[in-house]
Protein backbone atom coordinates (compact mmCIF):
# COMPACT_ATOMS: atom_id res chain seq x y z
CA UNK A 1 0.00 0.00 0.00
CA UNK A 2 2.58 2.38 0.98
CA UNK A 3 4.21 1.83 -2.46
CA UNK A 4 1.22 2.16 -4.29
CA UNK A 5 0.54 5.58 -2.35
CA UNK A 6 4.10 6.57 -3.03
CA UNK A 7 3.32 6.35 -6.52
CA UNK A 8 0.13 8.37 -6.57
CA UNK A 9 1.33 10.70 -5.22
CA UNK A 10 4.24 11.34 -7.73
CA UNK A 11 2.10 10.51 -10.60
CA UNK A 12 1.31 13.85 -11.24
CA UNK A 13 5.00 14.77 -11.46
CA UNK A 14 5.85 11.83 -14.04
CA UNK A 15 6.37 14.13 -16.89
CA UNK A 16 7.71 16.62 -15.12
CA UNK A 17 10.59 13.95 -13.73
CA UNK A 18 11.38 13.37 -17.08
CA UNK A 19 12.00 16.56 -18.35
CA UNK A 20 14.01 17.45 -15.13
CA UNK A 21 15.78 13.84 -15.42
CA UNK A 22 16.67 15.13 -19.32
CA UNK A 23 17.88 18.17 -18.63
CA UNK A 24 20.38 16.66 -15.78
CA UNK A 25 21.85 14.32 -18.56
CA UNK A 26 22.31 17.19 -20.60
CA UNK A 27 24.23 18.95 -18.03
CA UNK A 28 26.65 15.75 -17.23
CA UNK A 29 26.97 15.31 -20.81
CA UNK A 30 27.91 18.94 -21.48
CA UNK A 31 30.11 19.10 -18.60
CA UNK A 32 32.18 16.09 -19.76
CA UNK A 33 31.73 17.14 -23.16
CA UNK A 34 33.94 20.33 -22.50
CA UNK A 35 36.34 18.75 -19.74
CA UNK A 36 37.11 15.83 -22.85
CA UNK A 37 37.00 17.96 -25.78
CA UNK A 38 38.51 21.41 -24.72
CA UNK A 39 41.01 20.15 -21.94
CA UNK A 40 43.92 22.56 -22.77
CA UNK A 41 41.35 25.63 -23.41
CA UNK A 42 38.86 24.84 -19.86
CA UNK A 43 41.31 24.04 -17.33
CA UNK A 44 44.21 26.48 -17.88
CA UNK A 45 41.65 29.15 -18.23
CA UNK A 46 39.70 28.19 -14.77
CA UNK A 47 43.63 28.22 -13.42
CA UNK A 48 44.53 31.65 -14.02
CA UNK A 49 40.57 32.47 -12.70
CA UNK A 50 41.51 30.76 -9.70
CA UNK A 51 45.15 32.46 -9.22
CA UNK A 52 43.28 35.99 -9.56
CA UNK A 53 40.44 34.91 -6.75
CA UNK A 54 43.46 33.88 -4.81
CA UNK A 55 45.53 36.87 -5.11
CA UNK A 56 42.41 38.90 -4.48
CA UNK A 57 41.16 36.78 -1.48
CA UNK A 58 44.96 36.79 -0.13
CA UNK A 59 44.91 40.59 0.31
CA UNK A 60 41.60 41.01 2.23
CA UNK A 61 42.16 37.99 4.81
CA UNK A 62 45.49 37.20 4.81
CA UNK A 63 45.92 33.40 5.64
CA UNK A 64 42.10 32.48 4.93
CA UNK A 65 42.16 32.78 1.50
CA UNK A 66 40.50 29.15 0.37
CA UNK A 67 38.00 29.88 3.07
CA UNK A 68 37.10 33.06 1.26
CA UNK A 69 37.31 31.48 -2.15
CA UNK A 70 35.15 28.42 -1.10
CA UNK A 71 32.42 30.85 -0.12
CA UNK A 72 32.08 32.93 -3.22
CA UNK A 73 32.01 30.29 -4.89
CA UNK A 74 29.01 28.93 -3.48
CA UNK A 75 27.63 32.51 -3.84
CA UNK A 76 27.83 32.34 -7.05
CA UNK A 77 26.45 28.75 -7.55
CA UNK A 78 23.90 30.53 -5.60
CA UNK A 79 23.10 33.25 -7.38
CA UNK A 80 23.52 31.52 -10.75
CA UNK A 81 20.84 28.81 -9.58
CA UNK A 82 18.12 31.44 -8.32
CA UNK A 83 19.10 33.08 -12.01
CA UNK A 84 18.60 29.79 -13.81
CA UNK A 85 15.29 29.25 -11.55
CA UNK A 86 13.48 32.68 -12.46
CA UNK A 87 14.71 32.59 -16.14
CA UNK A 88 13.30 29.22 -16.71
CA UNK A 89 10.00 30.04 -14.89
CA UNK A 90 9.75 33.44 -16.77
CA UNK A 91 10.13 31.62 -20.07
CA UNK A 92 7.77 29.20 -19.60
CA UNK A 93 5.33 31.46 -17.88
CA UNK A 94 5.50 33.27 -21.45
CA UNK A 95 5.23 30.35 -23.53
CA UNK A 96 1.91 29.61 -21.31
CA UNK A 97 0.88 32.69 -21.69
CA UNK A 98 1.12 33.10 -25.18
CA UNK A 99 -0.73 29.93 -26.17
CA UNK A 100 -3.78 30.55 -23.70
CA UNK A 101 -4.15 33.67 -22.55
CA UNK A 102 -6.44 33.52 -20.38
CA UNK A 103 -4.58 31.59 -17.94
CA UNK A 104 -2.92 34.21 -15.32
CA UNK A 105 -1.50 33.33 -11.67
CA UNK A 106 -1.16 30.21 -10.08
CA UNK A 107 0.36 28.58 -13.00
CA UNK A 108 2.26 26.05 -10.77
CA UNK A 109 -0.88 25.12 -9.38
CA UNK A 110 -2.48 24.94 -12.93
CA UNK A 111 0.17 22.30 -14.02
CA UNK A 112 -0.05 20.55 -10.67
CA UNK A 113 -3.81 20.19 -10.46
CA UNK A 114 -4.23 19.52 -14.32
CA UNK A 115 -1.48 16.64 -14.12
CA UNK A 116 -3.20 15.18 -11.17
CA UNK A 117 -6.61 15.44 -13.05
CA UNK A 118 -5.12 13.48 -15.69
CA UNK A 119 -3.77 10.49 -13.79
CA UNK A 120 -7.39 10.27 -11.80
CA UNK A 121 -9.71 7.33 -11.73
CA UNK A 122 -11.35 6.87 -15.22
CA UNK A 123 -15.41 7.46 -14.98
CA UNK A 124 -18.41 6.30 -16.75
CA UNK A 125 -21.09 8.51 -16.19
CA UNK A 126 -24.32 7.03 -17.97
CA UNK A 127 -27.95 9.31 -18.31
CA UNK A 128 -29.22 12.32 -20.43
CA UNK A 129 -31.20 15.66 -18.72
CA UNK A 130 -29.90 17.89 -16.50
CA UNK A 131 -29.23 15.33 -14.11
CA UNK A 132 -26.09 13.92 -15.31
CA UNK A 133 -24.70 17.32 -16.20
CA UNK A 134 -25.67 18.16 -12.92
CA UNK A 135 -23.20 15.07 -11.67
CA UNK A 136 -20.29 15.92 -13.83
CA UNK A 137 -19.76 19.47 -12.76
CA UNK A 138 -18.93 17.74 -9.59
CA UNK A 139 -17.19 14.54 -11.01
CA UNK A 140 -14.47 17.08 -13.15
CA UNK A 141 -13.45 18.43 -9.62
CA UNK A 142 -11.99 14.59 -9.00
CA UNK A 143 -10.59 13.50 -12.77
CA UNK A 144 -10.38 14.21 -16.30
CA UNK A 145 -10.61 10.52 -17.46
CA UNK A 146 -14.85 11.18 -17.56
CA UNK A 147 -16.60 9.36 -20.54
CA UNK A 148 -20.61 10.80 -20.28
CA UNK A 149 -22.41 8.58 -22.09
CA UNK A 150 -25.30 10.63 -23.30
CA UNK A 151 -29.38 8.96 -23.69
CA UNK A 152 -30.62 10.35 -27.30
CA UNK A 153 -34.59 9.97 -27.49
CA UNK A 154 -35.16 13.26 -26.22
CA UNK A 155 -37.91 14.73 -28.61
CA UNK A 156 -38.53 17.87 -27.08
CA UNK A 157 -37.97 21.91 -27.26
CA UNK A 158 -34.92 22.77 -29.44
CA UNK A 159 -33.52 19.43 -30.01
CA UNK A 160 -36.84 17.71 -31.15
CA UNK A 161 -37.03 20.35 -34.08
CA UNK A 162 -33.81 19.65 -35.05
CA UNK A 163 -34.47 15.57 -35.26
CA UNK A 164 -37.30 16.26 -37.21
CA UNK A 165 -35.59 19.13 -39.36
CA UNK A 166 -31.94 17.92 -40.36
CA UNK A 167 -32.67 13.87 -39.27
CA UNK A 168 -29.47 14.01 -36.26
CA UNK A 169 -29.18 13.09 -32.95
CA UNK A 170 -30.58 15.11 -30.39
CA UNK A 171 -28.46 17.45 -29.58
CA UNK A 172 -29.75 19.30 -26.25
CA UNK A 173 -27.98 16.66 -23.48
CA UNK A 174 -24.98 16.54 -25.14
CA UNK A 175 -24.52 20.22 -25.40
CA UNK A 176 -25.74 20.36 -21.37
CA UNK A 177 -23.07 17.12 -20.50
CA UNK A 178 -19.94 19.60 -22.86
CA UNK A 179 -20.78 22.53 -20.78
CA UNK A 180 -20.93 21.03 -17.48
CA UNK A 181 -17.17 19.80 -18.32
CA UNK A 182 -15.83 22.92 -19.96
CA UNK A 183 -12.73 24.50 -19.25
CA UNK A 184 -13.18 27.53 -21.25
CA UNK A 185 -13.73 31.48 -20.39
CA UNK A 186 -17.49 31.63 -19.19
CA UNK A 187 -18.35 34.31 -22.00
CA UNK A 188 -17.98 30.94 -24.15
CA UNK A 189 -20.02 28.88 -22.07
CA UNK A 190 -22.64 31.62 -21.79
CA UNK A 191 -22.69 31.54 -25.03
CA UNK A 192 -22.89 28.05 -26.15
CA UNK A 193 -26.21 28.22 -23.61
CA UNK A 194 -27.80 31.01 -25.02
CA UNK A 195 -31.34 30.14 -26.01
CA UNK A 196 -33.24 32.48 -28.58
CA UNK A 197 -36.76 34.04 -27.02
CA UNK A 198 -40.17 32.71 -28.51
CA UNK A 199 -40.46 35.90 -30.60
CA UNK A 200 -37.27 34.89 -32.24
CA UNK A 201 -39.01 33.90 -35.88
CA UNK A 202 -37.48 30.74 -36.89
CA UNK A 203 -34.69 30.68 -34.09
CA UNK A 204 -37.17 30.68 -31.08
CA UNK A 205 -36.56 27.98 -28.44
CA UNK A 206 -33.48 27.10 -30.28
CA UNK A 207 -29.85 26.89 -28.06
CA UNK A 208 -26.95 28.27 -29.96
CA UNK A 209 -25.15 25.81 -28.63
CA UNK A 210 -27.14 23.10 -30.29
CA UNK A 211 -26.99 24.78 -33.53
CA UNK A 212 -23.81 24.94 -33.19
CA UNK A 213 -23.47 21.13 -33.23
CA UNK A 214 -25.53 20.90 -36.19
CA UNK A 215 -23.42 23.53 -37.66
CA UNK A 216 -20.61 21.07 -36.96
CA UNK A 217 -22.20 18.29 -38.12
CA UNK A 218 -23.12 19.92 -41.29
CA UNK A 219 -19.20 20.55 -41.98
CA UNK A 220 -18.34 17.06 -40.47
CA UNK A 221 -20.56 15.64 -43.68
CA UNK A 222 -23.04 14.27 -41.10
CA UNK A 223 -20.02 12.52 -38.70
CA UNK A 224 -21.72 13.60 -35.63
CA UNK A 225 -19.16 11.87 -33.55
CA UNK A 226 -16.57 14.53 -35.58
CA UNK A 227 -19.03 17.64 -34.42
CA UNK A 228 -19.00 16.67 -30.76
CA UNK A 229 -15.27 16.29 -30.85
CA UNK A 230 -14.51 19.71 -32.36
CA UNK A 231 -17.52 21.51 -29.95
CA UNK A 232 -15.19 19.73 -26.78
CA UNK A 233 -11.98 20.82 -28.46
CA UNK A 234 -13.86 24.73 -28.60
CA UNK A 235 -14.56 24.18 -24.91
CA UNK A 236 -11.71 22.66 -23.41
CA UNK A 237 -13.26 19.96 -22.09
CA UNK A 238 -12.14 17.78 -19.35
CA UNK A 239 -13.40 13.89 -20.50
CA UNK A 240 -15.29 13.08 -23.25
CA UNK A 241 -19.08 13.22 -24.50
CA UNK A 242 -21.13 10.63 -26.42
CA UNK A 243 -24.29 9.15 -27.67
CA UNK A 244 -25.05 5.66 -26.43
CA UNK A 245 -25.86 5.27 -30.16
CA UNK A 246 -25.81 7.51 -33.55
CA UNK A 247 -28.64 6.13 -34.79
CA UNK A 248 -31.65 7.48 -35.09
CA UNK A 249 -34.27 5.98 -32.17
CA UNK A 250 -37.40 7.00 -30.31
CA UNK A 251 -38.51 5.60 -26.86
CA UNK A 252 -41.69 4.03 -26.80
CA UNK A 253 -43.57 2.73 -23.98
CA UNK A 254 -46.38 0.54 -22.79
CA UNK A 255 -48.40 1.97 -20.39
CA UNK A 256 -50.75 0.20 -17.88
CA UNK A 257 -54.03 0.83 -19.74
CA UNK A 258 -52.24 -0.93 -22.53
CA UNK A 259 -52.18 2.34 -24.95
CA UNK A 260 -48.70 2.57 -26.43
CA UNK A 261 -46.99 6.03 -26.47
CA UNK A 262 -43.93 6.89 -28.64
CA UNK A 263 -42.00 9.61 -27.70
CA UNK A 264 -40.18 11.01 -24.65
CA UNK A 265 -43.00 14.06 -24.35
CA UNK A 266 -46.21 12.23 -24.84
CA UNK A 267 -44.82 9.31 -22.64
CA UNK A 268 -44.11 11.99 -19.76
CA UNK A 269 -47.97 13.55 -21.06
CA UNK A 270 -49.74 10.45 -20.98
CA UNK A 271 -51.21 9.86 -17.94
CA UNK A 272 -51.20 6.35 -17.01
CA UNK A 273 -47.76 4.63 -15.41
CA UNK A 274 -45.33 2.91 -17.27
CA UNK A 275 -45.65 -0.88 -17.55
CA UNK A 276 -42.87 -1.81 -20.05
CA UNK A 277 -40.31 0.93 -22.51
CA UNK A 278 -38.67 -0.32 -25.51
CA UNK A 279 -36.72 1.44 -28.25
CA UNK A 280 -37.73 2.13 -32.14
CA UNK A 281 -36.16 0.61 -34.03
CA UNK A 282 -35.06 -1.89 -31.29
CA UNK A 283 -32.01 -3.00 -32.87
CA UNK A 284 -29.68 0.25 -33.01
CA UNK A 285 -25.82 -0.40 -32.95
CA UNK A 286 -24.71 0.75 -29.82
CA UNK A 287 -21.61 3.18 -29.81
CA UNK A 288 -18.13 1.12 -29.72
CA UNK A 289 -16.51 3.57 -27.73
CA UNK A 290 -18.88 4.09 -25.01
CA UNK A 291 -19.16 -0.26 -24.45
CA UNK A 292 -14.74 0.42 -24.86
CA UNK A 293 -15.31 2.84 -22.33
CA UNK A 294 -17.28 0.46 -19.92
CA UNK A 295 -14.79 -1.97 -20.42
CA UNK A 296 -11.84 0.13 -18.72
CA UNK A 297 -14.04 2.11 -16.54
CA UNK A 298 -12.42 2.09 -13.04
CA UNK A 299 -16.09 3.00 -11.65
CA UNK A 300 -19.00 3.53 -13.46
CA UNK A 301 -22.53 6.11 -12.85
CA UNK A 302 -25.83 6.39 -13.98
CA UNK A 303 -28.01 9.20 -12.64
CA UNK A 304 -29.25 11.22 -11.59
CA UNK A 305 -32.05 11.81 -14.22
CA UNK A 306 -35.15 10.74 -14.84
CA UNK A 307 -35.41 7.25 -13.97
CA UNK A 308 -37.61 6.01 -17.36
CA UNK A 309 -36.53 8.65 -20.15
CA UNK A 310 -33.46 9.43 -19.06
CA UNK A 311 -31.23 6.28 -16.99
CA UNK A 312 -33.61 3.24 -19.07
CA UNK A 313 -33.37 4.55 -22.43
CA UNK A 314 -29.41 4.21 -22.33
CA UNK A 315 -29.63 0.48 -20.85
CA UNK A 316 -32.14 -0.82 -23.62
CA UNK A 317 -29.24 0.16 -26.33
CA UNK A 318 -28.27 -3.60 -27.47
CA UNK A 319 -24.76 -4.26 -25.84
CA UNK A 320 -24.87 -1.67 -22.67
CA UNK A 321 -26.46 -3.78 -20.06
CA UNK A 322 -23.85 -6.60 -21.45
CA UNK A 323 -21.09 -4.33 -21.03
CA UNK A 324 -22.22 -3.05 -17.81
CA UNK A 325 -22.88 -6.55 -15.94
CA UNK A 326 -19.80 -7.69 -17.52
CA UNK A 327 -17.43 -5.26 -15.90
CA UNK A 328 -16.10 -5.55 -13.06
CA UNK A 329 -15.72 -1.69 -12.18
CA UNK A 330 -17.95 -0.66 -9.21
CA UNK A 331 -21.29 0.46 -10.52
CA UNK A 332 -23.55 3.14 -8.75
CA UNK A 333 -26.56 4.13 -9.23
CA UNK A 334 -27.58 8.17 -8.55
CA UNK A 335 -31.43 7.93 -7.51
CA UNK A 336 -33.28 10.90 -7.12
CA UNK A 337 -34.13 13.78 -5.10
CA UNK A 338 -37.59 14.08 -5.88
CA UNK A 339 -40.20 12.78 -8.23
CA UNK A 340 -40.87 13.41 -11.67
CA UNK A 341 -44.42 14.09 -13.17
CA UNK A 342 -46.13 11.73 -15.19
CA UNK A 343 -43.23 9.35 -14.51
CA UNK A 344 -42.20 8.53 -11.08
CA UNK A 345 -45.22 9.57 -9.47
CA UNK A 346 -45.25 8.29 -5.72
CA UNK A 347 -41.99 6.25 -6.09
CA UNK A 348 -39.70 5.21 -3.65
CA UNK A 349 -36.24 5.08 -3.53
CA UNK A 350 -36.59 1.55 -3.84
CA UNK A 351 -38.80 1.38 -6.38
CA UNK A 352 -36.82 3.62 -8.75
CA UNK A 353 -34.15 0.15 -8.07
CA UNK A 354 -36.59 -2.35 -9.25
CA UNK A 355 -37.91 -0.05 -11.83
CA UNK A 356 -34.38 -0.27 -13.37
CA UNK A 357 -33.69 -3.82 -12.85
CA UNK A 358 -37.27 -4.94 -14.19
CA UNK A 359 -37.19 -2.89 -17.68
CA UNK A 360 -33.38 -4.18 -17.99
CA UNK A 361 -33.89 -7.66 -17.30
CA UNK A 362 -30.99 -7.96 -14.81
CA UNK A 363 -29.16 -6.23 -12.06
CA UNK A 364 -27.10 -3.28 -13.26
CA UNK A 365 -25.60 -1.84 -9.94
CA UNK A 366 -23.97 -2.81 -6.99
CA UNK A 367 -24.59 0.90 -5.50
CA UNK A 368 -27.39 2.98 -4.40
CA UNK A 369 -26.97 6.54 -3.46
CA UNK A 370 -29.95 7.88 -1.22
CA UNK A 371 -30.62 11.29 -0.06
CA UNK A 372 -31.47 11.23 3.24
CA UNK A 373 -32.31 14.91 3.73
CA UNK A 374 -35.21 16.93 3.69
CA UNK A 375 -36.23 20.01 1.88
CA UNK A 376 -37.50 22.87 3.62
CA UNK A 377 -41.09 23.11 3.89
CA UNK A 378 -41.59 25.95 1.35
CA UNK A 379 -39.77 23.74 -1.41
CA UNK A 380 -42.12 20.94 -0.63
CA UNK A 381 -45.15 22.83 -1.06
CA UNK A 382 -43.46 24.10 -4.58
CA UNK A 383 -42.92 21.39 -5.92
CA UNK A 384 -46.48 19.94 -4.86
CA UNK A 385 -48.34 22.80 -6.95
CA UNK A 386 -46.29 20.92 -10.13
CA UNK A 387 -46.90 17.11 -8.80
CA UNK A 388 -43.78 16.53 -7.54
CA UNK A 389 -42.20 15.46 -3.93
CA UNK A 390 -39.45 13.88 -2.08
CA UNK A 391 -38.27 10.51 -3.18
CA UNK A 392 -38.82 8.33 0.29
CA UNK A 393 -35.26 6.93 1.33
CA UNK A 394 -37.10 3.44 2.42
CA UNK A 395 -33.71 2.25 3.61
CA UNK A 396 -35.41 -1.13 4.69
CA UNK A 397 -36.76 -2.10 1.90
CA UNK A 398 -33.81 -1.52 0.18
CA UNK A 399 -31.67 -3.60 2.37
CA UNK A 400 -34.61 -6.56 1.60
CA UNK A 401 -33.24 -6.36 -2.13
CA UNK A 402 -29.89 -7.17 -0.96
CA UNK A 403 -28.60 -3.80 -2.48
CA UNK A 404 -25.78 -2.05 -1.07
CA UNK A 405 -26.85 1.46 0.28
CA UNK A 406 -25.04 5.09 0.48
CA UNK A 407 -27.38 7.07 2.65
CA UNK A 408 -26.62 10.43 3.10
CA UNK A 409 -27.15 14.27 2.84
CA UNK A 410 -26.85 14.95 -1.10
CA UNK A 411 -29.32 17.62 -1.28
CA UNK A 412 -28.90 21.61 -2.71
CA UNK A 413 -31.69 23.44 -2.18
CA UNK A 414 -31.86 27.04 -3.47
CA UNK A 415 -34.37 28.35 -5.78
CA UNK A 416 -34.42 24.52 -7.14
CA UNK A 417 -34.30 21.10 -5.29
CA UNK A 418 -31.36 18.77 -6.63
CA UNK A 419 -28.44 16.60 -6.08
CA UNK A 420 -24.86 18.60 -4.22
CA UNK A 421 -22.85 17.65 -6.94
CA UNK A 422 -19.70 18.56 -4.95
CA UNK A 423 -21.25 15.36 -2.18
CA UNK A 424 -22.27 13.07 -5.00
CA UNK A 425 -18.83 12.96 -6.75
CA UNK A 426 -17.27 12.67 -3.59
CA UNK A 427 -19.24 9.69 -2.59
CA UNK A 428 -18.69 8.47 -5.35
CA UNK A 429 -15.17 8.62 -6.05
CA UNK A 430 -14.48 7.46 -2.29
CA UNK A 431 -15.19 3.92 -3.78
CA UNK A 432 -11.76 4.23 -5.72
CA UNK A 433 -9.74 7.06 -5.16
Amino acid sequence: TRHLRLRRLLAPTRGLQKAIGLQLLGVVALVLGGALSFKNLVLPFFGWLFGIFRKWAEQIVPGNAAQVIHLLGGLLLLVGGLFMWYGIRALMTHIIETLNPSLKGGKVDVYMRRQMLAQGPRVVALGGGTGLSTLLRGLKNHTSNITAVVTVTDDGGSSGKLVRDKGMIPPGDIRNCLVALADAEKAMIDLFQHRFKDDSGSLSGHSIGNLLLAALSDQSKGDFEVAVQKASDVLAIRGQVMPSTFDQVALKAELEDGSVVEGETSIVAAGPKIKRLFLNPRDVQANRSAIEAIRVADIIVMGPGSVYTSIIPNLLVPGMAEALAASPAPKVYVCNVMTQRGESEGMTASQHAAAIQEQVGRRVFDYIIVNTAIPSESAIEKYAGAGQQPVEADIDRLRAMNQRILPGDYMSETDLVRHDPMKVAARVMALVE
